[in-house]
């Protein structure tokens, strides 16, 4: 009942950190140092707006002037030169639009880039449970479209602003040196844009977060059925995931709609105070141009002026609004961002024993270990010896620690109590690169990827030659099947090696341990759902690959535990006590509680 309620707790905790909101001043504060290092670009794009913007205060200056001293005079003879000044500055405008425009989405992209490399090399650190409490469907809707999303957040809001607010000065300006009266007039309305603006991205930024999160979960549904497509098509359940997806997806729909609309209703409403505001500038200029206070081209120019100012004072609003899209996604991904890893190299590390050529000698020392937000005490007082050349056996029942133990070698957790040692040096002083470097892993669930047979088992050793990979096939009994396949080692096996047998997989991923060549192995349930002969298959290289290795083995195949030189029962809370098999191999070493220091040296 604690272990329960304690798990209840954590749940809320994280349904509180996952709905935590921060402000797009914070979020922002968070991107700047990705954006900082194209400062320089993002001056340039800024500069090449504000230019944009200055050609439009120059062009309506000069069609103020076309109006004033040709239409209404008709003195064609002045036209040529005013209007070559305006191509000029249409020209000089229109270059520096894209100029502008492209260089911050240049700076945008980039950004993105790189903060999607940042949060990606931060999951990878992470433990193993974080990815079994979350859908891998949301992860990936977060690392992608989420991440997306941000853009304005890091390069492009930035630039639009400065560009803004020194268009607002140009067209502000010159409307104030045409008639100052009639411009203040005009910009009492300000306020109305911004109210409008606060009222809608409060709103919205709630509606866009439900339709990330709505997203993220149609994505999970879609990635699970692709996955398991084969079982839903056995089971007749084609029907029931087709109405989940739906479901899923009419959420998002809901979701999305709502967002569309709260945004798509904002522009309107700006169009007609904006529409307002222009009718009270003409009706007020005609009655000046009446009395004569006031020529047609200023009217023009003054209502231009006030044309162009109106549009930015209302995308203030519309980036006010987006914001609050963009921060409503960068929640989610912020989120992923302060899950801290379980273990991380200590400050200031530094390469230690066992480098290249490590003998491989394992000590648990009164090791205990607790899962994260758990009560209930999976290992306790665990100490014994594995030494090399030896088979040691990880008994007991399902959920009693076995693999508890292979992620405490991986550095995935480190113990609550206790140490490991790998050759007289505690895991904890190593790199995790250089611990892992030492340390094969042979999962339960043998994972392949979409790539050819010799990509599959170079990915043990970085840089093997075709020698190489050729000789760990052979090694593994894999050469031979390899051969028929008309591409040989550069057949392509498909998603989850779907081209080869659960036989043919579990052989390559023993190849690819061969090749990786380390002294510590580690063979999580190597035979599980094999038949006998495919067993026997696997088991042949498997005994070649253990050779001198220090090996665990996570087994309940009995026949594979008669081998072992060394049986370590698990039972849960409760210190394994090793013992030798009756009828274990005479090179069996008794466990011991260290490892002499002259054994290494």
């Amino acid at each position: 009942m604690h272990d329960t309620l304690m798990i209840k707790l954590g749940d809320l905790a994280n349904s509180a950190r996952r709905h935590r909101r921060i402000s797009p001043v914070e979020a922002f504060k968070r991107l700047w140092p990705l954006a900082r290092r194209h400062r320089l670009l993002m001056l340039v794009s800024a500069l090449g707006l504000v230019v944009s913007a200055a050609c439009d205060t120059a062009a309506i200056q000069v069609f103020e002037y076309l109006t004033d001293h040709v239409l209404t005079t008709g003195r064609i003879g002045a036209f040529w030169i005013p209007a070559g000044i305006w191509l000029a500055v249409a020209v000089l405008g229109a270059s520096a639009t894209f100029v502008g425009s492209y260089t911050a989405s240049w700076v945008g992209e980039h950004c993105l880039l790189e903060f999607r490399d940042r949060v990606f090399r931060h999951v990878q650190r992470l433990p193993p449970d974080f990815f079994d409490n979350r859908q891998t469907g949301d992860l990936v809707a977060r690392l992608t479209s989420d991440i997306d999303a941000m853009e304005p957040l890091m390069a492009s809001t930035p630039v639009t602003l400065v560009n803004t607010a020194v268009s607002m000065v140009f067209f502000a300006g010159a409307a104030l040196w045409v008639r100052w009266d009639l411009a203040l007039m005009t910009f009492a309305a300000a306020p109305l844009f911004w109210f409008a603006a606060r009222v809608f991205s409060s709103r919205i930024r709630g509606v866009t977060r439900d339709e990330r999160d709505a997203n993220g979960a149609l994505t999970t549904a879609l990635e699970e059925n692709l996955a398991n497509m084969t079982l839903v098509q056995a089971y007749n359940r084609e029907e029931t995931e087709r109405e989940k997806v739906h479901r899923e997806g009419l959420a998002w729909l809901r979701n999305a709609v709502a967002a569309y609309r709260l945004s798509y209703a904002y522009g309107p409403l700006a169009e007609v105070i904006e529409t307002v505001c222009v009718l009270a500038v003409v009706g007020a200029g005609a009655w000046e141009i009446s009395a004569g206070r006031l020529t047609l081209g200023g009217l023009l120019a003054f209502a231009a002026y006030i044309g162009y100012l109106f549009p930015h004072i209302q995308s203030l609003g519309s980036i006010a609004i987006g914001l609050s899209s963009s921060t409503a996604a960068a929640e989610r991904v912020f989120e992923v961002l302060a899950v801290q890893p379980s273990v991380q190299d200590a400050p200031g590390i530094r390469p230690s024993r066992p480098g290249p050529g490590a003998r491989g000698v394992i000590s648990f020392e009164q090791v205990a270990f607790t899962y994260p937000g758990s009560q209930r005490r999976i290992l306790e007082d665990l100490s014994c010896t594995a030494w090399p050349g030896q088979l040691v056996l990880l008994d007991g029942p399902s959920g009693a620690g076995k693999s508890t133990l292979a992620k405490l070698l991986l550095r995935l957790y480190d113990p609550a109590e206790g140490r490991i040692t790998l050759d007289g040096v505690d895991l904890r002083d190593l790199t995790l690169r250089e611990l892992r470097d030492q340390v094969t892993l042979v999962p339960q669930e043998t994972m392949v990827f979409h790539g050819t047979i010799r990509e599959n088992i170079a990915y043990g050793r970085p840089g093997a030659t075709g020698a190489d990979v050729r000789q760990a096939a052979v090694d593994a009994d894999l050469d031979g099947f390899v051969s028929d396949f008309p591409d040989g080692y550069d057949t392509v096996i498909g998603q989850n090696g779907r081209l080869l047998s659960g036989g043919q997989r579990q052989r390559l991923a023993i190849a690819r341990a061969i090749i990786r060549d380390t002294p510590v192995l580690i063979l999580d349930e190597p035979t599980t759902g094999l038949d006998d002969e495919s067993a026997a298959r696997v088991m042949a290289p498997l005994r070649r690959l253990m050779g001198s290795r220090t090996t665990f083995l996570i087994t309940h195949d009995q026949a594979l535990a008669t081998q072992a030189d060394v049986v370590l029962p698990v039972t849960p809370g409760a210190g394994p006590h090793p013992r030798i098999p009756a009828a274990g191999p005479s090179r069996a070493r008794a466990a011991v509680d260290y490892v002499p220091d002259s054994y290494w040296r």
